[in-house]
């Protein structure tokens, strides 16, 4: 889908945050609308066609989390992505089981989010889903030993390797070479990629 067939509709409650995003990506070619309040947009929600949304994670009013849960309890199917601060991962990891198909650490650079963008969008239209077969993914897992499927659960849930390391009796060296052959073997391009296959194939990482 064309980058002007749809709209970017920006949550944050932080004004220079709003400003900054839409500008970014009024420059690159999008349509941008901007939210102030989770609850406004949430009010605006049902009226939308055609457009996909980025939304902080901590607001006042009510979460990126809450928004993502309400517009899924409501049925609104708004392909979205979170924004989070570095070492928020926990957090972002409940946004993507509450319905985000992306998130974004803090800072990032443009073009990181350019393509977050038109990566979600993609699923406006049914012939542009490109999410991996669960089949394949499930068989992607069953190649991994046993501690590699311990730090693919760790890394999933959020803890920073200095904790995976403690938790398993290993050192951290040792947990990046481990966390690096699972993204390799689960052809997994990044943390928020590898989140969503394990979501998506219902992987048994509890």
């Amino acid at each position: 889908m064309a980058i002007d067939d749809y709209t970017v509709h920006v949550v944050d409650d932080e004004e220079a945050a709003r400003k900054s995003l839409a500008f970014l990506l009024t420059m690159s070619g999008f349509t941008v609308r901007v939210h102030e309040s989770a609850t406004g947009f949430l009010a605006t929600a049902p009226t939308i066609r055609n457009g996909c949304l980025i939304t902080d994670l901590r607001m006042p009013d009510m979460s990126g989390v809450e928004l993502l849960r309400n517009l899924k309890t409501a049925d609104l199917q708004i392909p979205s992505i979170v924004i989070t601060g570095h070492g928020d991962v926990p957090m972002a990891v409940e946004a993507m089981k509450a319905g985000a198909l992306d998130f974004i650490e803090k800072p990032f650079e443009d073009e990181v989010l350019i393509e977050a963008v038109k990566r979600v969008a993609a699923q406006l239209t049914d012939t542009a889903d490109e999410l991996d077969d669960a089949s394949d993914i499930q068989a992607r897992w069953e190649e991994l030993t046993d501690r590699e499927r311990q730090v693919l659960s760790s890394v999933v849930a959020g803890r920073a390797n200095k904790t995976i390391a403690y938790d398993l009796n290993i050192s951290p060296r040792t947990v990046e070479v481990h966390r690096a052959n699972v993204m390799a073997k689960m052809k997994a391009r990044n943390l928020p990629e590898l989140v969503r296959m394990a979501l998506n194939a219902k992987l048994d990482i509890d």
